[in-house]
């Protein structure tokens, strides 16, 4: 499902955004409900190519395809291309575009489009020590160019037929197939940024071809004239392959943003009457910083299994898979969620492959953690088990205590509440784990914005016998001198 069919589904509850400055009769930017704008994006994959409805959402709640649109683009420009290969797009943000042209006619406009929307939905923040680009402006020159000399790994593209170019802020043209030796003149994300906000129809139409087209001579470069040599593969293909050691956090929880505003945030009504807030059921969303924390804290891997007990919509389970390659599993008692869970999955492979990333193995069952027999045969295997028993009752924590006796010894188990109780009874259960508190940041967790604190259990059963013989001959020494 891409974002235009979302908004067919849900097309009353959209409405137009753009007009054509240039002719107020003309209704082709309308929320019409079958004939409705729309505009392509080039996703890194070779063949992957995704539609934008041209609209915005009546409710707030609603996802907005233009900042889905624009999200995905920084997040292709500033992950996928060297700083050399962005620079032919034009500045790139450091928190949101500004407009910076000399008249400066948009300088008070507000914007109508929400670039860091609060929650799941993720966006690119570029800060300027990530991104090393070259400064560009637009310029009214009749002989505006593009220049892909200084692109050193896609000399190949020296020659591109019927690429977008700019003659001005306001003048888009194709050019024919001829090659460039001087600088890039054109701004392009300056003049995507001043149609959005200009809502200039026709002049971001033109702009998403220009940075389209040079998008495709990065994804299909010019094949060799000599058949024997070996073709240019993807460029942005081969990215990937320079992350270390693993995917970045922000490409993660793009992808991730996208399956949710698919999968489940149309549904949002549904889970809102299907769950008992601040129950034994459900609390609240992990959200993607609290995980990656989990992750480096875990120290996970592709050779991990991660089981998520109280998995919801499966947006954790789908994280980790990414970010690490690891198995994972999750569990949900309440249909909802456990069904558009296996929906978000689907989602997610899909946005996987626009995006030339693999993800490992996903396994999600909708059941009661404490009855189910997988649970069962997984925690014995289990590296990290994450449980989100913020509010769950004393009578589930022991129930889960009492299942954690399979975990194998160096096992972690992450919660929101300590599974350890204080003293050094020894028939707690508790007593296999060294526990650890952690502070979580600001905005990880759904029910706040404020940091808070998190507890890592690690099995380690030989310090509870450690204890426990310390404990007995200490009672027994004093027995003994009592007598």
């Amino acid at each position: 499902m891409s974002y235009e069919s979302v908004v067919r589904e849900h097309i009353k509850h959209y409405t137009s955004y753009f007009k054509n400055p240039d002719d107020p009769e003309d209704k082709s930017f309308e929320a019409h409900p079958t004939d409705y704008p729309t505009v392509d994006l080039e996703f890194p994959n070779t063949g992957a190519c995704e539609s934008f409805a041209l609209l915005v959402p009546k409710d707030p709640d609603l996802y907005t395809p233009l900042q889905g649109l624009e999200s995905s683009l920084l997040t292709i420009l500033q992950y996928y291309l060297t700083p050399e290969q962005r620079s032919l797009f034009g500045t790139m943000p450091n928190e949101r575009f500004q407009d910076t042209t000399d008249d400066n006619i948009l300088a008070s406009a507000p914007s109508p489009i929400s670039l860091y929307p609060e929650g799941l939905h993720s966006t690119v923040s570029t800060p300027a020590s990530d991104i090393s680009t070259t400064s560009l402006s637009s310029t009214s020159s009749t002989s505006s160019a593009v220049s892909f000399s200084s692109v050193s790994s896609a000399s190949s593209m020296s020659s591109i037929s019927s690429l977008l170019s700019l003659s001005s802020i306001s003048d888009l043209q194709y050019l024919a197939s001829q090659t460039y030796n001087g600088p890039p003149c054109v701004d392009y994300l300056k003049i995507f940024h001043r149609a959005l906000h200009k809502h200039d129809g026709p002049l971001f139409l033109k702009v998403m071809d220009a940075i389209n087209a040079l998008l495709r001579s990065f994804k299909y470069p010019t094949l060799p004239a000599d058949a024997f040599e070996p073709c240019a593969s993807n460029v942005m293909r081969d990215a990937i392959r320079r992350w270390s050691p693993r995917i970045p956090d922000k490409v993660v929880t793009q992808v991730l943003g996208e399956a949710y505003d698919r999968a489940v945030k149309p549904y949002s009504d549904l889970l809102n009457k299907n769950y008992t807030p601040f129950s034994s059921q459900v609390y609240g969303e992990l959200l993607p910083p609290f995980i990656s924390d989990i992750i480096k804290v875990t120290r996970m891997n592709e050779d991990s299994l991660f089981v998520d007990l109280g998995s919801g919509v499966g947006n954790v389970v789908l994280q980790t898979s990414l970010a690490t390659g690891c198995r994972s599993y999750g569990i949900e008692i309440m249909p909802a969620p456990a069904k558009i869970a296996r929906e978000q999955l689907e989602q997610f492979k899909i946005r996987c492959r626009m995006w030339g990333l693999t993800m490992g193995p996903v396994e999600l069952e909708e059941g009661d953690m404490l009855e189910s027999k997988r649970v069962v045969e997984l925690l014995q295997q289990a590296d990290v088990v994450l449980v989100n028993n913020k509010v769950f009752s004393e009578e589930l924590n022991d129930a889960l205590r009492a299942k954690f006796l399979d975990l194998k010894e160096g096992a972690i188990v992450v919660s929101l509440q300590t599974f350890k109780r204080g003293g050094s009874n020894s028939n707690d259960i508790g007593r296999i784990f060294e526990a650890t508190e952690k502070k979580y940041r600001p905005d990880s967790v759904s029910w706040t914005g404020q940091g808070g604190t998190y507890w890592v259990h690690r099995v380690n059963r030989e310090q509870a016998f450690t204890i426990d013989t310390s404990s007995t001959r200490s009672s027994r020494s004093t027995r003994s001198s009592r007598r």
